[in-house]
C-alpha cells in the first residue's frame, strides 16, 4: 500500500466539491485521459466515472466506482484500467483548522498490476500520488 497526505489551504469541503465534480477527475488524476460519462449520483456509492486512460492514440476506455462516501471526509474508489488491472484507492479528507489533510491510500487489487512486486509498486504509486495530490491542491485552493 502506498500513502500519500498533503495538507491543502482549503476546508474539507471545498476539497470535496472538486472530488464531487466528476468531470474533473481527468484534470487532477494521474493517468486519466479524458471522461466520457459521469453517474448523476457520483460520488454515491456504486456510482461510476467513465474514463480513458493513457495517451492517445492507445487510450484504454474504463470506469472508476465508488464502493464507500462519506461526503467531506472519505471517499473508496475502485479504478480499473484493464488490461493493467485494477485499484484500490482511498481518500481521506482530515480538518485542520481552515486547512485539510488529504491522505491518498492505494494498492493494486486484481490483474498484471497486482504481480509487481511491493516494493516496486508502492514507489511508483508514492511518485504518482505526490503530482495527483498536488493537482487536487490548485483545484481546491483556487475554488
Amino acid at each position: 500500500m502506498a500513502e500519500n497526505v498533503r495538507r491543502m489551504h482549503a476546508t474539507p469541503e471545498k476539497v470535496w466539491k472538486v472530488l464531487s465534480d466528476g468531470w474533473l477527475y481527468p484534470v487532477w488524476v494521474v493517468g486519466a485521459s479524458r471522461m466520457r460519462e459521469v453517474d448523476d449520483e457520483w460520488p454515491a456509492a456504486g456510482s461510476r466515472l467513465h474514463h480513458s486512460v493513457g495517451l492517445w492514440p492507445a487510450l484504454i476506455d474504463d470506469y472508476t466506482e465508488v464502493l464507500e462516501s462519506a461526503p467531506n471526509r472519505s471517499v473508496t474508489l475502485r479504478a480499473r484500467a484493464w488490461p493493467v488491472g485494477e485499484a484500490q484507492v482511498k481518500i481521506t479528507l482530515r480538518p485542520v483548522g481552515d486547512e485539510t489533510d488529504v491522505a491518498i491510500l492505494e494498492d493494486a487489487v486484481a490483474g498484471p498490476g497486482r504481480l509487481v512486486p511491493q516494493v516496486a509498486r508502492t514507489p511508483m504509486l508514492k511518485w504518482r500520488n505526490t503530482e495527483t495530490l498536488r493537482r487536487l491542491a490548485f483545484l481546491a485552493e483556487r475554488r
